[in-house]
């Protein structure tokens, strides 16, 4: 009889402590995670030249470099206008030149001609700095082969904008080739608090939502 009790009396204390093993084992694997829920990771900013590349893959996808051709990148517009508005200050503001620049230089990394029409004839040297791009038309050459233009227009969305690209036969005006592609609005800066659009001030209250100041 004491034997029996002895052996139920060791039964259950061995129960009781696989009880409070696997208590404490749970404790350590659920509080990490509550105190890993608590923290809120920094949302990076976006990589302009990742999404330059990506939209340069899709633009030069069914084209094959020919030496004999030159591409000329000019700016990307706004859809409506057409013409840059120095006026608008969204963060996607600089988005025009920075596909400008950014597809010379996905235009030569894949073996095609770029020809930088800005650059002009002779280095321009100030007090503070040497140049040889330059808006001066007075100081560029007026005749330049180009056999195709690359560029295309913006259209502005809450959180981004649409990029249409394509490439157009300079003599013809045929586009041999286009490419869409959507650039996050803080690519540039995160996401601003106030911005303007259509001319009015807007106050971003939350990703789906804007109320005008």
């Amino acid at each position: 009889m004491k034997n029996t009790f002895n052996s139920f009396a060791l039964f259950v204390l061995s129960v009781a402590s696989l009880i409070l093993l696997f208590a404490l084992s749970g404790c350590s694997v659920i509080t990490p995670s509550a105190n890993a829920q608590s923290i809120k990771p920094k949302v990076a900013l976006g990589n302009a030249e990742l999404h330059t590349h990506e939209l340069a893959n899709e633009l030069f996808a069914a084209m094959r470099p020919d030496r004999n051709y030159r591409f000329a990148v000019a700016g990307f517009v706004p859809v409506d206008t057409f013409k840059p508005n120095a006026e608008h200050q969204g963060p996607l503001m600089l988005l025009g030149q920075q596909l400008e620049q950014g597809l010379i230089t996905e235009a030569v990394k894949r073996g095609f001609i770029a020809t930088d029409y800005k650059a002009a004839n002779s280095i321009t040297i100030t007090e503070n700095s040497d140049r040889i791009l330059t808006r001066d038309i007075a100081q560029l050459n007026p005749v330049q082969r180009v056999d195709f233009f690359i560029t295309g227009t913006i259209t502005h969305q809450q959180q981004g904008a649409v990029v249409n690209a394509r490439v157009i036969n300079a003599r013809t005006k045929d586009v041999v080739a286009a490419a869409t592609k959507f650039f996050p609005g803080d690519i540039f800066w995160q996401t601003e608090q106030v911005t303007t659009r259509g001319g009015k001030l807007y106050r971003i209250e939350n990703p789906s939502d804007g109320a005008t100041l």
